[in-house]
């Protein structure tokens, strides 16, 4: 049950969003699949399964703070989770990379969410609509520790480090992890989908998908040195990934 250390984040939308939402996400995955981003590709569908363990598994059935109207909740969350899940890893795994092409990535995803978003509203009034609920009081604790934890552990770090090249872009870091969720709370709160409360909007943003952008940094800098995007292994990996083969 909500209480009042709650920030209650809410969404009604329609079976259009869904629909609409389903074909971005499969020209996102065939232009990755496209350029080969084939890590990002493998992020994303992980991203997918661990936004549904956690939406479905622990919100909705161990902590009972999820609440879905108008549809059965686990296909729906399987959907939700998929479709955040796959989203915001694959473009934080694109940034992270900073291959030259952030903007284009950046704008093709923004755009995506907000032509979704408002299609869905204009064209969808006739269709049967979804309210979802989420209360937040029994676990933003746990993810304003992990991300005190996270980003002190890249904090020490960099304090140790002598040579500045090798420290963590920490304002870096914090960007992609606040802007990639408020883009879609923005997206969501302009066009009536998302519950109007400032609160949600800030709080969700700096707290939920952040607290994991020290871990995803420290994944991510450890495949890049081991794998390249086309998961071969680099060529300082050892001998195998140049002179494999040899006896």
């Amino acid at each position: 049950m909500p209480t009042g250390s709650d920030v209650i984040a809410a969404r009604t939308m329609n079976f259009l969003y869904i629909w609409l939402d389903l074909g971005f996400l499969a020209l996102f995955f065939l232009l990755l699949l496209w350029v080969k981003r084939y890590q990002a590709i493998i992020v994303g569908i992980l991203g997918g399964v661990l936004y549904f363990i956690v939406d479905y598994g622990i919100f909705y059935l161990l902590l009972g703070t999820r609440v879905v109207e108008g549809a059965g909740p686990g296909w729906f969350l399987l959907w939700l989770s998929v479709s955040y899940g796959f989203t915001n890893l694959v473009w934080i795994w694109l940034w992270l990379d900073r291959d030259r092409h952030a903007a284009e990535w950046s704008i093709f995803v923004m755009t995506g969410w907000l032509a979704v978003a408002i299609l869905s509203t204009t064209l969808g009034s006739g269709t049967a609509q979804i309210s979802i609920t989420r209360g937040t009081a029994q676990y933003h604790g746990v993810m304003a520790a992990l991300l005190f934890v996270g980003y002190g552990l890249l904090c020490a770090y960099n304090l140790k480090q002598k040579d500045p090249a090798k420290r963590a872009p920490l304002l870096w870091i914090l960007a992609i992890g606040i802007l990639v969720q408020f883009s879609w709370e923005a997206v969501l709160a302009m066009t009536g989908i998302r519950n109007p409360a400032w609160n949600t909007l800030v709080i969700n943003s700096v707290l939920e998908t952040n607290m994991g952008m020290p871990y995803l940094y420290l994944i991510h800098r450890a495949v890049t040195k081991r794998w390249s995007e086309a998961l071969r292994p680099v060529q300082s990996w050892g001998k195998a990934a140049g002179e494999g083969g040899e006896a």
